[in-house]
């Protein structure tokens, strides 16, 4: 807390992170009244300087938000123009053909688009229709009215020294109220967080569980080149050791996104999700592929995989959970980006109709009905089996029955049901007593790389005399209780090296976070908290 005032803007939605689904929100508030007032805060130097998403984008969102967006030169240049499943072994694969694959599964209409770009033009179009998008404000705090009800956040707050009192050039930030409050974070966001705990939003409901997703950027040889070309890989190097897989997508000018995907309830802590996408790289249909190419941007992200089951309630007092902060993504598809703009759109209809009608501070109920019974939740109901399959039976059993599953959902009804998750992707981490070290071959700097090389291709930048963003809530568990037990996996499971052992020491080198959240997840002791450095600080991604 400030000891200093702060100034008050009044507005009448505020909406936490200019990705799809925030910024869809602000396009359809001002859609439908021009004269709302509507502010998007993004915690980003700038807007899709933070997002980092495969991506394969469904249109079905855009088309239903902005109907001509190919008028006004969406950046969707990219058009699917073939779509290929391998299984990998350690020397070759074998292709899964297409045909029995349930319908969802078929990507041609979609475009590989780097969504980073598409959030740009987005802010490009909101602010158009007088929508104010500040980035570089980070979002630190959450304000309360004396009922409870959630009225505006805290953005903007600068200088603190880094043992958090205020430094020589410290400013406190303002207060920005609304009649409602969209948190539209991403993944594990500081503030969606501390709402799903203060109202007890996932009661009732499956834990989420999560995937880490890493992704390069690579300029390859013309020759090999294909536009639209759209490649999905499961099996080796991950084997029966974790979930996962990898996308190959190809875009324009001779670039390809080349990313892997470890799903966060692995049992093994000697597991190093970074080595293992570092080591898929050098199965030979890759390697042929990027080899004469060279990396030119890397960044990481958690993915939420709980899907249906795992969306908690999404409205409270006063505001609302959007997109990713609730989890819309359809596992099986990789795809999420037209849900969360979906979301988006409905909760602003929702607020429109609850303001005109003289209403503020309460819960938008008819959000998170058209959220459940709309075009999202019958996206998600489908495939929501899938995930708990996987965890529960493996790869090639999940393949089978969650393809059959896929079919009969497709017809609108699951001899399964609806199979529960169970564990969280921290309660699934095993004992180190019970698993062997894995030995990773030592990246060669052509096709694999050490992760703080690979860091410098994010673009990550935070001012080192702040406080640290991430949080123990006891110093001693990482020495105490996560060394000993689990051979203390922050180590391995972070994908920017954040995390060290020292001379028996833990370390936080807190300046080369990605703001991924997954040792928000994945710690074994739920010890570590990740909150929000000051604004523009972390990753400035160019085309992820």
């Amino acid at each position: 807390m400030t000891t200093e005032p702060r100034e008050t803007m009044e507005y009448d939605v505020v909406i936490v992170g200019a990705g799809p689904a925030g910024l869809s929100a602000a396009i359809r508030l001002k859609q439908l009244d021009p004269e709302r007032e509507v502010v998007v805060l993004e915690k980003g130097s700038e807007v899709g300087a933070h997002i980092l998403s495969g991506a394969v984008l469904d249109t079905s969102g855009l088309d239903a938000l902005i109907p001509d967006w190919q008028a006004k030169s969406a950046p969707l240049n990219t058009r699917v123009k073939s779509d290929r499943f391998y299984m990998l072994g350690h020397g070759g694969q074998i292709r899964i053909p297409n045909f029995p694959m349930p319908p969802l599964m078929n990507n041609h209409g979609n475009y590989i688009v780097s969504m980073g770009n598409v959030c740009r033009w987005m802010a490009e179009q909101a602010e158009a229709l007088g929508v104010e998008v500040f980035p570089g404000m980070a979002c630190s705090e959450l304000v309360y009215d004396e009922a409870g009800s959630l009225k505006g956040v805290v953005a903007g707050e600068f200088g603190r020294n880094a043992d958090g009192t205020e430094g020589p050039n410290y400013e406190p930030g303002m207060e920005l109220h609304g009649k409602y409050v969209f948190l539209s974070e991403g993944v594990r966001g500081s503030l969606s967080k501390e709402v799903i705990a203060k109202y007890d939003l996932s009661a009732g409901h499956e834990p989420q569980k999560f995937g880490l997703g890493m992704k390069e950027i690579w300029e390859i040889d013309p020759k090999k080149h294909k536009e639209g070309s759209v490649t999905h890989t499961m099996g080796w190097p991950l084997g029966s050791n974790a979930g996962g897989g990898s996308f190959i997508y190809h875009i324009e000018n001779n670039q390809v996104y080349v990313g892997f995907v470890v799903h966060l309830n692995y049992k093994n802590p000697y597991l190093f999700p970074y080595m293992e996408f570092q080591r898929f790289k050098h199965h030979p249909m890759v390697a042929e592929l990027l080899k004469g190419g060279k990396r030119v941007a890397y960044g990481a992200r958690a993915i939420s995989e709980g899907g249906y089951q795992s969306m908690p309630k999404m409205v409270f007092p006063g505001g609302a959970l959007l997109g990713c902060s609730v989890g819309m993504v359809n596992v099986p598809r990789i795809k999420g980006n037209h849900n969360a703009m979906l979301s988006g759109k409905a909760a602003a209809e929702a607020a429109h109709r609850a303001i005109e009608a003289g209403r503020a501070g309460d819960e938008l109920s008819d959000y998170e009905a058209e959220v459940r019974t709309g075009p999202i939740g019958k996206d998600l109901k489908k495939v929501r089996n899938v995930k708990p399959l996987w965890s529960k039976f493996g790869l090639v059993a999940s393949l089978v029955l969650g393809g059959f599953d896929m079919w009969t959902n497709t017809f609108g009804f699951s001899l399964l049901g609806t199979l529960k998750h169970g564990k969280n992707d921290a309660e699934a981490t095993g004992k180190a007593k019970d698993f062997k070290v894995i030995d990773y071959p030592k990246p060669d700097g052509t096709l694999s790389f050490d992760r703080l090389t690979n860091v410098s291709f994010s673009m990550t930048n935070h001012e080192e005399s702040q406080p640290a963003h991430l949080h123990l809530k006891n110093p001693e568990i990482p020495m105490k209780v996560n060394m000993p037990e689990y051979a203390e996996p922050a180590q391995r499971y972070c994908p920017a090296g954040v995390y060290e052992v020292v001379d028996n020491k833990f370390v936080i080198n807190f300046q080369n976070c990605v703001h991924c959240k997954t040792c928000d997840i994945k710690d074994p002791s739920q010890n570590i908290n990740w909150v929000t450095p000051q604004g523009g600080d972390g990753p400035n991604y160019p085309n992820m």
